[in-house]
């Protein structure tokens, strides 16, 4: 205990503040509410093309690409964790980016997006295989199918520049240019919303311009990220491209896996689990699986919105436990905590009110609009819902809990399969809903388990991974 304390005075005390939390969760809710803009612009459009099996095909080809690419985005966590590491180094030597001290951060963002593009590459040489595999696997209907298939050919196209995205995103995070993610996913936005209009009421393409516009955007996102990138380090174009090999051993490409293992598990379960949801869907037929498409963005776009407190609960709780001020640790839980419930009330009601003029919005296709309306309160309360488990995953991220967030997920699937199964087979469109409820309500108890028997033993040591 004294040592504790001794380290505790020895620096600041950590700013719990309220007024702390909100600061570090604005920028980042703003740029992640950029990033599920891209689906809900994209589904919005398609909902009124009058036409139930291309919005439902819509419905499939997000679930299916989610899948494929949010594996994936364990490299966001990478490059963020190593960038972070890379700049807290550059500033015991500097005060300033030079070209010079610039190469530890460049090189880690290049290893990144080198793997992104292997990674990308090979999906889309495979984009035959996955395409047909995956419809059948979420039990795609043969309208629907055409028609996910029709946005997946194009849409393909831009998973290298997706994937790149989720490294840029991290990289940024890491050394706190929350303001740069929030300029490279606006401008994504801004282009699909423009081009996505253009190929589909100029060009008269169809459910094939609005992957069209999408691909494009992401790859014109890269261009711009690559610019601030170059930006921020002071290099020119060619140090940008240019590659050091003592940056690119085996070992250091390893470890933008290794570190993120145990997040990688529990984000394929995850990923699984909605993919599940979106099967059930399916086998219920075309109206179901549209409307659900419909309400299932409100998931999406709130999961962003309160993710922002999430980062704010890791970087405290990761400041609390680096300097084992445990006092400290039980604060921000307590605080962030609050904040993220308040934050959760907030977008319930906004929902609540929003929803009719929402769903007139997103579909002009009377059986899927009024399906939709009837189950709209479950859509209405799904912050409520998810908020406890978007909270406690931060929580354990900022103790680098790996190895617990990888259980949490494996306790989750145990559990949530079978149960969806009995649900769904008792109340059908009901039983799809409560499953997803489940599946959030499941990690937040999961997770709170850990944390109480961690709280119950006196330390919460035992939650992280041995030195």
């Amino acid at each position: 205990m004294s040592a504790n304390a001794s380290t505790s005075n020895a620096m600041p005390p950590i700013d719990t503040s309220y007024k702390r939390i909100i600061a570090i969760a604005l920028p980042v809710l703003l740029a992640n509410l950029a990033m599920p803009l891209q689906s809900v612009i994209d589904t919005a459009i398609v909902g009124n093309m009058n036409d139930t099996a291309k919005l439902a095909g819509m419905g499939l080809a997000i679930q299916l690409l989610s899948l494929l690419l949010v594996s994936f985005n364990f490299l966001q966590y990478a490059s963020s964790g190593l960038s972070a590491q890379a700049l807290g180094q550059l500033a015991n030597s500097t005060d300033r980016i030079t070209a010079t001290s610039a190469t530890p951060l460049l090189s880690i963002l290049q290893r990144a997006l080198l793997l992104t593009f292997i990674i990308g590459a090979i999906l889309l040489l495979a984009k035959p295989w996955l395409i047909d595999y995956g419809l059948q696997a979420l039990s795609a209907n043969p309208e629907s199918g055409r028609a996910a298939k029709t946005y997946l050919d194009v849409r393909f196209w831009g998973v290298i520049a997706e994937l790149m995205n989720f490294a840029f995103i991290g990289w940024f995070a890491g050394q706190g240019k929350t303001r740069y993610m929030l300029y490279q996913q606006g401008f994504i936005a801004i282009i699909n919303i423009v081009l996505t209009l253009f190929f589909v009421f100029v060009m008269q393409m169809g459910l094939a311009g609005v992957a069209l516009g999408t691909t494009i955007a992401f790859w014109l996102g890269v261009l711009l990220a690559l610019w601030l990138s170059r930006h921020h380090l002071t290099i020119s174009w060619s140090v940008l491209f240019r590659a050091d090999s003592q940056h690119f051993t085996k070992e250091k490409m390893l470890r933008l896996f290794s570190l993120n293992k145990d997040i990688f598990v529990r984000t394929l379960i995850l990923t699984l689990s909605f993919a599940w949801i979106t099967r059930l869907s399916a086998q219920s037929g075309d109206v179901i699986l549209a409307a659900n498409a419909i309400l299932l963005q409100v998931l999406s776009i709130s999961a962003f919105a309160l993710d922002g407190v999430a980062v704010s609960a890791e970087t405290l709780s990761g400041q609390a436990a680096g300097r084992r001020d445990w006092s400290r640790f039980r604060l921000i839980v307590k605080r962030t905590g609050v904040v993220s419930y308040a934050l959760a009330i907030m977008l319930s009601a906004i929902w609540w009110l929003a929803m009719p003029t929402y769903l007139d919005f997103m579909t002009n296709i009377e059986p899927v609009f009024t399906l939709a309306y009837e189950y709209h309160w479950y859509a209405v309360l799904l912050p409520l819902v998810g908020v406890g488990a978007y909270w406690l995953d931060g929580i354990f991220f900022g103790l680098t809990a790996g190895n617990v967030i990888r259980n949490a997920a494996l306790i989750l699937a145990v559990v949530f399969f079978p149960l969806s199964w009995l649900l769904y087979q008792q109340w059908d469109m009901t039983g799809i809903w409560l499953s997803v409820w489940c599946l959030l309500l499941l990690r937040l108890i999961i997770l709170s388990g850990f944390l109480y028997r961690a709280h119950q033993s006196g330390s919460y040591e035992v939650l992280q991974p041995e030195s």
